[in-house]
């Protein structure tokens, strides 16, 4: 058997590298629920991080069904059916009827969503920007390259 140049074994070494990478990402990801409340509550005081993500995900989607979002979202149909009425009662989203299947609606996001959104987000806009400034431009490439391959369960 081979040892790695840390003293561990090959699989060991992996086990460690994966595990360090999962405390890397748990990291991120409550640094992101932090940016993601703090949006929501700046788009509409108690709004829940929850609802924010449904609401921006009607943003980047554009036009999308109920059943569309949740598959999307990959969450209950009913959930989503009630966060989208919260969100229509604050003016974020607007529905119309789907002129495609008439027993549908479309969900869109309203200007009034736009503008209170782009205003939430102003604030934490450069961040990305001003985190990555001293990165070469191959090293975000290769992140952004590495991070899709890990998302869609590829090799990179």
């Amino acid at each position: 058997m081979s040892i790695t140049m840390t003293g561990l074994e090959p699989s060991e070494a992996r086990t460690h590298a994966v595990r360090a990478l999962e405390a890397e990402f748990g990291e991120l990801i409550t640094q992101f629920r932090r940016v993601l409340a703090e949006n929501a509550d700046r788009v509409s005081p108690g709004l829940l991080p929850g609802a924010y993500k449904v609401f921006t995900t009607i943003v980047r989607l554009e036009r999308t069904t109920i059943s569309g979002l949740a598959e999307s979202l990959m969450a209950d149909k009913g959930q989503i059916s009630r966060t989208v009425r919260e969100l229509e009662t604050l003016g974020l989203v607007s529905r119309v009827p789907d002129p495609a299947d008439g027993r549908s609606v479309l969900l869109s996001p309203t200007p009034e969503g736009l503008e209170r959104l782009s205003a939430a987000r102003h604030p934490r806009e450069d961040g990305l920007i001003d985190a990555l400034d001293r990165w070469e431009i191959a090293d975000i490439e290769r992140l952004t390259v590495l991070l899709h391959a890990l998302s869609h369960g590829t090799a990179p």
